[in-house]
């Protein structure tokens, strides 16, 4: 594996799951300091200083992480399995949004919707190419379409991540258009 591919993955890890593998701990709102990350880093044998941690996150191709305005936090933008608290405020969905999952899972999704899972939010994107790069990572790709603008309309709640990622609690089954 690619040694930038590496180190990514394993700063995903971190910021968005096991803080606790690299020692670290996240604030309530999922910042880390990029000093302690870059002595983690390194105490785990990779070489990594800030200008090349700076070059991960630029170049990273789905914007998985975010700097702070000042540049002294560094954080995951969405896909935590640990409870943070992005403070992304509720914003109206575009009219439909894409599900990209594997085959094997329509099933399970037919029948209860499209839950959360290990992760805090349901995953969304604006245009149906992104969702079928998700699907392919997880086997034979499948592209969902969801009614977001019937969901907005009842209530349900949606957010935009740094990363724009579309994200909400759950999409129950009545808003899934299955291909």
């Amino acid at each position: 594996m690619n040694e930038l591919v590496h180190i990514s993955k394993f700063i995903s890890l971190v910021l968005r799951h096991q803080p606790e593998a690299a020692g670290l701990s996240l604030d309530d709102n999922g910042w880390a300091p990029v000093d302690a990350l870059l002595s983690a880093l390194n105490g785990k044998g990779m070489n990594v200083d800030l200008p090349l941690l700076q070059h991960i996150v630029e170049t990273n191709d789905k914007k998985r992480f975010a700097f702070s305005d000042d540049g002294l936090f560094i954080r995951a933008s969405q896909g935590h399995s640990i409870s943070v608290n992005l403070d992304l405020l509720p914003l109206p969905p575009p009219e439909v949004l894409y599900h990209g999952t594997a085959s094997r899972f329509l099933d399970s999704i037919r029948e209860h919707g499209l839950r959360a899972g290990s992760r805090q939010h349901v995953h969304l994107s604006a245009d149906s190419l992104a969702a079928a790069q998700v699907g392919m990572r997880h086997g034979t790709p499948v592209v969902i379409t969801v009614d977001a603008a019937s969901m907005h309309s009842n209530g349900i709640l949606f957010y935009r991540s740094e990363n724009d990622v579309w994200l909400t609690d759950t999409v129950p089954n009545r808003y899934l258009l299955f291909p």
